[in-house]
């Protein structure tokens, strides 16, 4: 199941350049491709305010 991010996003990119598949896509709140997504977690680890979670 893919990632995605909450409310709580505050686009500070640290998500992005974690993401070993460039599913992330930037915003005012960024999103995820769910297509794309492979569940790997590294943009949960990145995020200092813990927005993306497992769908």
């Amino acid at each position: 199941m893919a990632y995605v991010i909450s409310d709580e996003c505050i686009a500070c990119g640290a998500c992005t350049a974690e993401c070993p598949v460039d599913a992330i896509s930037d915003g005012d709140i960024y999103t995820i491709d769910a297509d794309a997504c492979i569940d790997c977690g590294a943009c949960a680890s990145a995020c200092p305010v813990d927005a993306p979670h497992e769908a």
